[in-house]
């Protein structure tokens, strides 16, 4: 069953305000004295300075976020037209970098020049991004035909010539970025990058997705789900699709900018705008540097988080396993399987994905855990997402619909402050891909489901469902033993819902998503508040 996004989720736009009042801090409360144990004051390193953070109504802040957001942004980091010919595209040879590191663009143009200009994207009064450097003019010209590797069908344009290297500096503090290349006849792209600082304790960690962003780069033709060239009908996965893609390409979505600005940057700026405690990660970042994982509270995967490598799920389940609270966005995490390879131009360049065991190399050989099937629920690697997400990928909601949002657990700690009630329906917050609990897969007993939303299956396409009727479900669970609690959304559009907070729905999800950062970030979650097990009431059965 594929999992597509959906092309018509609103491209991110201005931040969300909200207030939080003195009553829904007073609502989150432990009724103990439990929350005393947890520092309210710790130190955390912003790549350049040290910084006191403090327990505040919407979570842990950091007086460095604060600083930096107060820093006068722009919105010249908007691409908002094109010239009437004419192009610019490029790609950087890291996915993420840190101070001191340099990182090479290749770019082709129909410019005769270009600069560059680097944007930190966050809150920053609403403009959505502070300019942090630019270049001056380097000579354009036109890279060659990206070559098709045959048999993977892989497109890689490592055949191109590097058009210049940017030097990562203090002046650019960890977060997301976007690089903006400009053709002196107004051509305009992004290249995304993270800034990440290897020794940051910050309470919560952003994985940028970048593995799923891969995924689905359609760039000359192909990716893990479509390709050039005829399929037998009916029949899927594609037989024309990429079983490796190449980071050593642009992205052909999102103005080079891939899924990052219509699933990711919504909450970006929701963080930063709260001034809290945030350092960045890409889940390669995760997948090369385990330990990246040690000393923060929350890890929070964003809009669509399926593709992981083996590397990075032991070591996220290891961190799960020793009390870090995992907070999943999106749908359809933990969903397909992908390990990564190096290219011409350097580690971790290309990303594989078989999707049919008997078509991997790796098959029967060493750890079948490494063996890209379908699914990570497939044979051999027989290793369902449930264990650590909560539930499991029940499909999706063609592009363009959407459904809402049905409350069944208002009494629950993530909907204080937020004034639902048992049923209450939230317009289109559903939409694209949606998890729920699955029958036939275990999942652990502690689940709380805090909504239960019934789609419609004629549009859809679903895995399960109960007559013309499948279901989306949040879930929350905490571990009986390490405490560390695991919350799932249930649907791919929960931050795309926070761009432009208009309305009921999206004021009751800015006021979940400020409770779930002020649980998470105080440690184990569990400690304050433990899921109460009722999934039984909506899955008798299972």
């Amino acid at each position: 069953m594929p999992s597509p996004r959906s092309r018509l989720l609103v491209v991110a736009a201005a931040g969300v305000l909200v207030a939080t009042a003195v009553a829904v801090l007073a609502a989150r409360q432990a009724p103990s004295a439990t929350v005393t144990g947890v520092p309210k004051a710790v130190s955390v390193s912003s790549g350049t300075t040290t910084e006191s953070t403090k327990l505040g109504a919407d979570g842990v802040q950091a007086n460095w976020v604060i600083q930096e957001n107060a820093l006068p942004g722009t919105s010249d980091w908007r691409i908002t037209g094109a010239p009437a010919d004419g192009f610019i595209e490029g790609f950087a040879d890291q996915t993420y970098a840190s101070t001191g590191q340099p990182v090479r663009l290749f770019v082709s143009t129909s410019a005769a020049s270009f600069q560059v200009e680097a944007y930190r994207i966050g809150y920053y009064g609403g403009t959505g991004a502070r300019l942090v450097w630019a270049s001056p003019s380097f000579d354009g010209h036109a890279q060659p035909k990206c070559p098709l590797t045959t048999g993977v069908n892989m497109v890689s344009c490592d055949n191109w010539s590097v058009s210049m290297t940017m030097q990562v500096t203090q002046d650019f503090p960890q977060g997301d970025y976007l690089i903006k290349l400009i053709g002196a006849d107004d051509e305009q792209s992004y290249v995304p990058l993270t800034v990440w600082v290897p020794a940051s304790n910050a309470t919560y960690l952003v994985k940028n997705d970048v593995f799923t962003w891969q995924a689905w780069n359609p760039y000359g033709g192909y990716d893990y789900y479509q390709g050039v060239g005829r399929c037998p009908a009916g029949v899927y996965p594609a037989c024309s699709r990429s079983r490796v893609v190449s980071y050593d390409r642009p992205y052909a979505d999102g103005r080079g900018a891939g899924d990052f600005l219509s699933v990711e940057a919504p909450l970006v700026r929701f963080l930063e705008q709260h001034g809290l405690d945030v350092a960045y990660v890409t889940d390669a970042t995760v997948q090369d540097h385990p330990s990246v994982l040690t000393g923060h509270s929350a890890l929070l995967s964003l809009g669509h988080d399926e593709c992981w490598t083996f590397a990075e799920r032991t070591a996220i389940t290891a961190a799960n396993d020793a009390g870090l609270n995992l907070a999943f966005f999106g749908a359809s995490a933990v969903l397909r399987h992908v390990r990564t390879q190096p290219s011409p131009l350097g580690v971790d360049r290309e990303l594989v994905d078989y999707r049919d065991a008997t078509e991997d190399p790796l098959n029967g050989k060493g750890n079948p855990r490494e063996v890209t099937g379908n699914t990570w629920a497939s044979p051999p690697a027989n290793w369902p997402s449930t264990a650590l997400v909560g539930e499991e990928y029940n499909g999706f909601l063609e592009p363009g619909v959407h459904a809402a949002m049905t409350v069944v657990d208002p009494s629950a700690w993530i909907f204080d402050g937020s004034g639902v009630h048992d049923g209450m329906a939230l317009p289109d917050v559903i939409a694209s891909d949606v998890d729920s609990l699955e029958p036939g897969l275990a999942h652990p007993a502690t689940v709380q489901v805090l909504a239960h939303s019934a789609l419609p299956v004629k549009q859809a396409q679903a895995a399960s469902s109960a007559g013309t009727t499948f279901y989306s479900d949040m879930t929350y669970y905490t571990d009986p033993k390490t405490e560390a609690g695991t919350w799932d959304s249930g649907t791919n559009n929960w931050i795309p819902a926070l761009a432009d907070c208009h309305g009921a729905s999206c004021k009751a999800l800015a006021t979940m998503t400020t409770n779930l950062l002020w649980l998470f970030g105080q440690g184990p979650a569990g400690r304050l508040r433990p899921s109460v097990a009722n999934w039984r009431t909506y899955y008798p059965g299972h």
